[in-house]
């Protein structure tokens, strides 16, 4: 199923991340699965203490719950919304509004010297330039077929 630009601006970030595969996203399938893994793992608790017996790492059950927990609620909707809850330093956020684009590389600015933390800087130049190569379009499909958490480029 291909989508339209509007449908992959709504997951594709300013800077060229894919919020719709974000762990944090409300909408995506992080937070589905890991809703079910909850749901079917229940009151696992009590028995995680009896099979760290055999197993060590289930001594550390209550901590995996609490992450699990929060994949399972997420609630950012992506940059674009406003309300995001990325922790990534990054200007893209606000500045495509104010120079009325979709996305940094159709800024005559791009690349420019925009503020941006460790784990989105080199990734948003890489995937803006990916994205001016090949196309919005183009570029989605292909994001697709790589783990969302990849090495950084």
């Amino acid at each position: 199923m291909t989508m339209n630009y509007d449908e992959i601006k709504r997951r594709i970030a300013p800077c060229g991340l894919d919020c719709g595969r974000c762990a944090g996203y409300s909408g995506g399938e992080v937070k589905r699965l890991s809703a079910e893994l909850a749901a079917a793992l229940g009151n696992y608790r009590h028995i995680a203490p009896v099979r760290a017996r055999a197993d060590a790492e289930f001594a550390y059950f209550e901590q995996f719950e609490k992450i699990l927990n929060t994949f399972a609620t997420a609630d950012c909707n992506g940059c674009r919304t406003g309300g995001s809850r990325c922790p990534a330093i990054c200007k893209a956020k606000s500045c495509y509004k104010d120079q009325g684009i979709d996305f940094c590389f159709q800024c005559s600015e791009f690349p420019c010297d925009s503020e941006m933390d460790i784990l989105t800087g080199k990734r948003w130049r890489t995937l803006n330039q990916r994205m001016a190569e090949i196309g919005v379009e183009a570029f989605y499909e292909e994001q697709l077929k790589i783990p969302r958490y990849g090495p950084i480029k």
